[in-house]
C-alpha cells in the first residue's frame, strides 16, 4: 500500500511530487507563500487550509512540497526556493550555530516563529522486537547524524541503559524514508513522528517507547524562515500564522471530525477508516497533539539546547532560547500581548 506519507521506498522518494498543489484557483491579489515540510503531522492543517480556504481568506496562495531530509530543507530555504519550512526547531539551532550538516554559502539567519508540536516521537522497531534492550548491537536509522532527533534517540537510549557505542546509527533521511527503511527491515528501529508511527504500527512495527515519557518537554516542529524574508514579508508571515491557526482550530473541533478525516483519506490514498480514526485522535489530542495555540514551548526548547550541548561534536553549551526565536510574530498575528 502506498500513501503520501511513504509506505514504500518508491512513495518515500516521490513524496514531494505527490503532495504538491492546493485547492481552488487563486484570487488575483493572492500572495504566494511557498512551504516545505517533512512527511508528518504538520501537513494536515496545510491541506485543510487549502481545501477549506483558510489561506484564501488571508489572501494567500499556499503551495507545499515535501523535503527528503534536513540538509535539503536548509539549503532550499537559504536559497529562497521556499519561504517557510515546517521543521524541527533543532535545525534552526544547528544552522544558527554553524553546526548544520549542509554547507551553506553564508551565515544562516534562520529563526523559529511558530510552534507546531512536541515532536510526537515514538521509537518504532521491526516486528519481533521485545524491548529497547533488544536494540543492542543493531542498526538504527536517523535523518542525519547531527540532527536533533538523533540526539533525542541517543538520550532515550542512554536513559534506557544503552550507550551510543552499543548501536550503529545510519543516516537515512526524513520520516518517509525512515518508515520505508523500517518496513523493509533495513534497520532495526527508528524514531517516527505521528502519524508515521501509527502507519508503521498498523503494518506490524512495534512501539518500544514514546519520547516525551523519557526526555520530558520537547519543542519539535516549528515554523521557520529566514530573518531577511520575515523582515520583507512580515504581513505575509502573519497571514500564514493566522491561516494555519484557523486550520488547526477547525481540525480539533469535534464538529469537523468526519470532514477532516475525509480530507485526510483523500490526500493519503489507502488509509483505512480505522487508521484514519487513530490518526485523528492522536493529532487532535489536547496535550500530545498539534499545538492549538501555535506557541513555542520554551522549556521544550531548553531541552533541545541541552541535548545539542550534550551530544553535538562542537562541545558548546547553548542556553539562550531567544537567540533562535522571533517571539513577537505570533502575538502580532493573533492579537496577543
Amino acid at each position: 500500500m502506498t500513501t503520501e506519507w511513504g509506505f514504500t521506498r518508491r512513495a518515500a522518494l516521490a513524496a514531494g511530487a505527490a503532495m504538491l498543489g492546493c485547492a481552488g484557483a487563486p484570487a488575483q491579489d493572492a500572495r504566494p507563500i511557498r512551504l516545505v515540510a517533512f512527511a508528518g503531522a504538520s501537513n494536515w492543517p496545510i491541506w485543510i487550509g487549502q481545501q477549506k480556504s483558510f489561506f484564501a481568506a488571508e489572501r494567500l496562495q499556499a503551495s507545499l512540497e515535501i523535503t527528503p531530509n534536513s540538509r535539503q530543507m536548509a539549503a532550499d530555504v537559504f536559497s529562497g526556493k521556499f519561504d517557510v519550512a515546517l521543521t524541527a526547531i533543532d535545525n534552526v539551532v544547528a544552522y544558527v550555530e554553524d553546526q548544520g550538516e549542509a554547507q551553506l554559502p553564508g551565515p544562516a539567519d534562520f529563526v523559529a516563529f511558530m510552534g507546531v508540536d512536541d515532536g510526537m516521537l515514538s521509537l518504532m522497531a521491526v516486528p519481533g522486537t521485545k524491548s529497547v534492550n533488544d536494540l543492542k548491537g543493531k542498526e538504527l536509522s536517523v535523518d542525519a547524524l547531527t540532527t536533533g532527533f538523533a540526539f533525542v534517540l541517543r538520550d532515550a537510549l542512554m536513559k534506557s541503559g544503552i550507550g551510543a557505542d552499543e548501536v550503529k546509527f545510519v543516516a537515512v533521511g526524513g520520516g518517509a524514508q525512515r518508515l520505508a527503511a523500517l518496513r523493509e527491515q533495513k534497520q532495526t528501529a527508528t524514531l517516527l513522528n505521528s502519524p508515521l508511527d501509527l502507519i508503521a504500527e498498523s503494518a506490524g512495527s512495534v512501539r518500544l517507547a514514546e519520547m516525551h515519557a523519557l526526555i520530558g518537554p520537547y519543542q519539535g516542529i516549528c515554523g521557520m524562515a529566514r530573518h531577511a524574508w520575515l523582515a520583507e514579508n512580515r504581513d505575509t508571515a502573519k497571514a500564514f500564522v493566522r491561516a494555519f491557526h484557523a486550520s488547526v482550530a477547525w481540525l480539533v473541533d469535534p464538529a469537523s471530525k468526519d470532514e477532516a478525516i475525509a480530507i485526510l483519506r483523500e490526500r493519503v490514498q489507502g488509509t483505512s477508516p480505522e487508521l484514519a480514526q487513530r490518526i485523528h485522535a492522536r493529532l487532535t489530542h489536547p496535550e500530545r497533539g498539534i499545538k492549538r495555540d501555535a506557541a513555542i514551548d520554551i522549556e521544550g526548547l531548553r531541552t533541545v539546547l541541552r541535548l545539542r550541548s550534550t551530544y553535538a561534536a562542537a562541545g558548546r553549551t547553548l542556553s539562550d532560547p531567544s537567540r533562535y526565536l522571533d517571539s513577537a510574530l505570533i502575538g502580532e498575528a493573533l492579537g496577543r500581548s
